[in-house]
Formats: structure tokens, C-alpha cells, sequence
């Protein structure tokens, strides 16, 4: 399975002022395969130790933090020798032990000759609840998330489409357009989650990617009882359960809807907590899409999306044959399925401010605004080919941004400062747009 995360991982490893690198993203997102088979090609040998399961490693953190008296017992530990510039060190599952974070402190200032990657899948949780220091800017940073469509095509067979869409040759994308449909319907059932990814590519059963899906969601919930309190534990499953079914219908997250007469007392620190793991974005309502965006955040209005719609399509019920309909599955729960889609390609475009817009009374809204360049863009997604989009033309007339994005399944184009970027297209976003 090929991740474009590891050409980021190849600058980091040319980088001149390379710093320890702190990869971060949701549990089976793929972080430790990627940073296995990043050693396996670019380095003479892995010294791999995951922290949750070595205690001999998590027992050298313990004394002395001088490097090369560190690096003798973390080669014992990991079975293998940990030569500068010639191995990649990995220390997986970090946030076990808060003198192991610090350590990489200790590398950066006195040994950058060591190339050191770790890895964590509830680092955010753990930093908050058990008040762990954290070496401020003595660190790399790379967030992994699900596989996107481009690295769908590719792990299932398709790497010409994809070719096409990164090359920007648009005339063949457009002659094929019903393939790429097709293939973006596939990739909304199945997600992006490497093991489910997997599973359709090796035998085509969506049977097996649900019964995937639905043991990753199982060891979501049974992450809910790390580090918090039993009353937690059940303010967050509740808020977890909630997230579809609120998508489905007004998108906009009610307290009231988690339970009757609930309030954001008693969900916040829930929702924060499933935002800092990883498995839920929060899109923040602006009054005024002027930057910095966080600066017009209305506090007490957001949306809250999953971090995988594969994980979407199994928590909602969705059965797999719904693939076979037609575009039903772009318009099913209006179109939050697409939407969905739309808001974690974003976010692979990295550190990306994204929010979303509506009118006081609520009778506009456009589904996502961002900030780049200096400028705040609206991106209006439509289901299907259904270009009509008068919240739209509402913020244009009002704001008068530089140009407006809508996401549908039109074909590429450009109309008085409007582009279309058809949906399967949306990785290519920045090369379609100023």
C-alpha cells in the first residue's frame, strides 16, 4: 500500500535542521506501519519499540537521560542497534511515558545525528489529563490521516485514474468521469482506514471491510475508559453514538439531541476529548468569514464530522448494496456522506483553517469556508450534479471574496470567479484554484 505521507517523511529525513518527528493522527490510521516501512526503505535497519508493551524500554527512560547511555539500552530493548545517521529509532505509543516525550528534547539538542520518530495515538488525550510537560518546539510534527481517494485508487488497482488527476490531465479524467464516479462511490462505503482498504482490494467483500470497520469502532470505544472518569466514559459514547444521526438531519451538533435537556457543561470536555484523539473534526460556525477565522468563531454553534466515512457508512446502518444504486449514496442523509468526504480531503491539505458560515436566522449557509493566501474562500458541496446553490450567490453578493469553490459532480470550470471541482477531484483542489 503506497502513503504519499512517506515522501513528507523523505523531506524530513533530508531536512538540515531536522528535529525529532512526532507522528499523530487516530488509532489505525496507519502510523506504525508507515513509519515501519519508511525505515525498511530508507535506512539500514528499524530499531522499533512500542512503549505500551516493552517495559525494559519504558525502564531506560527512567534513569539517566544522556544520550549515548540512552541509545545502548533502547538497542537492547529494541533487539537492534541504534546507529546515528544509519537507523531509524521509532518509539511508538509515547504518550505511555512522559520521560521518553522528553527525552526527544535531549536528541534534538544534543545528538541530532539520531534520526527518531515516535509515534501516538492518544498523545492529546494523555498531555491533557495527566498535565504532561511537553517539549515545546524541540519537535517535527506529522499528521496521519485515513488513506485519500488518489491513495484508494491506487491500493485497489486504479493508478491510471489517478495519474490522470495528479497530472492535471483533465481532458482523459473528463472521458472517463463514470469511472471515476464509480470509483468515489466505492471509496465512500469503504473510507480510507488501511485495514479496510485493504480487505476490498484483496477480495472485493464489503462483507469483511464492515466487519473491519466494525472492530475499529469497538477499539474506538474501548479507548473511552482510558484516562477518564465512568461518568465521562458515558458523556462520551453518548456524544460518539450522537454524531450520525445529528449529521443526518440539521448537521448543526444540539446538546439537547445527546440528551434531553443536556447542556454544553456537560458535553464539552466530551467533545473534547474525541477531537484530541483524533476521531471527530469540529467546524466552527463564523459570524464573518474574516481572518483569523478563530477570531469570528461563534462558540456555541459547530458541526461535528467523523474522521473516516467508510466509519460513517457502518455507525449509520448504511448496507453496501446501496453502492449499487445509482448516486443514492451521494445524496443519502442529504448528502452528509459527501460532505463528510469533502471535509477529510481538506484536511489532508494539512494545517488548513476550515469553518462554515450561515446567516443569523439561518436562512443561508454555505458548507465550508477557508483561509488561504491571505483570503477567506466559500466551498459550497453539492450531491450529485445538482448546481443550485443560492446561499452561495447570497455570501458572493455579500462578502464579494476572490473567487468561490463549488464541490459537485460536474466537470472541471471556471465562470465569472465560480469554479467547479468535481468531488473526486477535490485532493487536486489547489491546482484547480488561484
Amino acid at each position: 500500500m503506497k502513503r504519499y505521507a512517506i515522501e513528507k517523511l523523505r523531506e524530513w529525513k533530508r531536512g538540515s535542521r531536522r528535529k525529532p518527528l512526532l507522528v499523530q493522527g487516530a488509532r489505525q490510521v496507519g502510523k506504525t506501519w508507515l513509519l515501519k516501512e519508511f525505515g525498511r526503505q530508507e535506512y539500514a535497519n528499524t530499531a522499533y519499540i512500542n512503549l505500551a508493551e516493552n517495559e525494559d524500554a519504558v525502564a531506560a527512560f527512567c534513569g539517566t537521560l544522556q544520550v549515548e547511555s540512552l541509545v545502548r539500552k533502547l538497542s537492547a530493548a529494541a533487539g537492534e542497534p541504534v546507529r546515528a545517521g544509519e537507523t531509524l529509532l521509532v518509539l511508538d505509543e509515547i504518550q505511555v511515558s512522559e520521560r521518553a516525550l522528553n527525552a526527544l528534547k535531549f536528541f534534538r539538542e544534543n545528538a541530532p545525528q539520531y534520526h527518531v520518530a515516535a509515534a501516538g495515538s492518544l498523545l492529546g488525550v494523555a498531555l491533557n489529563h495527566n498535565r504532561m510537560s511537553f517539549p515545546v518546539g524541540q519537535v517535527d510534527f506529522l499528521d496521519l490521516h485515513p488513506l485519500g481517494f488518489c491513495e484508494f485508487l491506487e491500493a485497489t488497482g486504479s493508478g491510471t485514474l489517478c495519474r490522470y488527476l495528479q497530472e492535471g490531465d483533465w481532458e482523459s479524467v473528463e472521458a472517463v468521469s463514470a469511472r471515476y464516479i464509480d470509483q468515489l462511490r466505492l471509496y465512500f462505503c469503504t473510507g480510507g482506514m488501511p485495514e479496510a482498504v485493504a480487505a476490498y482490494a484483496e477480495t472485493g467483500d464489503f462483507n469483511q471491510v464492515r466487519a473491519i470497520h466494525r472492530g475499529i469502532l469497538q477499539s474506538y470505544e474501548n479507548d473511552f475508559g482510558k484516562y477518564i472518569t465512568r461518568k465521562d466514559f458515558s458523556n462520551i459514547r453518548a456524544v460518539w453514538n450522537a454524531v450520525p444521526g445529528m449529521l443526518a438531519h440539521e448537521r448543526k451538533f444540539s446538546y439537547g439531541k445527546v440528551k434531553p435537556g443536556g447542556r454544553g457543561r456537560d458535553f464539552e470536555g466530551s467533545i473534547q476529548w474525541l477531537c484530541r484523539s483524533g476521531l471527530l473534526h469540529r467546524i466552527s460556525r463564523v459570524t464573518k468569514p474574516s481572518l483569523p477565522l478563530a477570531g469570528y468563531e461563534d462558540s456555541g454553534a459547530f458541526k461535528l464530522y467523523m474522521l473516516d466515512c467508510g466509519l460513517l457508512c457502518t455507525m449509520s446502518g448504511l448496507e453496501p448494496d446501496t453502492i449499487l444504486k445509482g448516486n443514492t449514496l451521494f445524496t443519502e442523509f442529504k448528502g452528509v456522506l459527501t460532505e463528510q468526504y469533502v471535509l477529510q480531503t481538506l484536511k489532508l491539505h494539512g494545517d488548513l483553517p476550515v469553518a462554515y458560515w450561515s446567516t443569523e436566522n439561518n436562512s443561508a449557509e454555505v458548507d465550508f469556508i477557508y483561509s488561504r493566501k491571505g483570503a477567506v474562500i466559500p466551498l459550497e458541496v453539492k450531491a450529485a450534479a445538482n448546481l443550485r446553490a443560492k446561499s452561495l450567490q447570497s455570501y458572493r453578493a455579500r462578502y464579494e471574496p476572490p473567487y468561490a469553490v463549488r464541490a459537485s459532480l460536474a466537470g472541471v470550470g471556471n465562470h465569472d470567479g465560480l469554479y467547479s471541482v468535481p468531488l473526486y477531484a477535490m485532493e487536486q483542489l489547489f491546482s484547480l484554484v488561484p
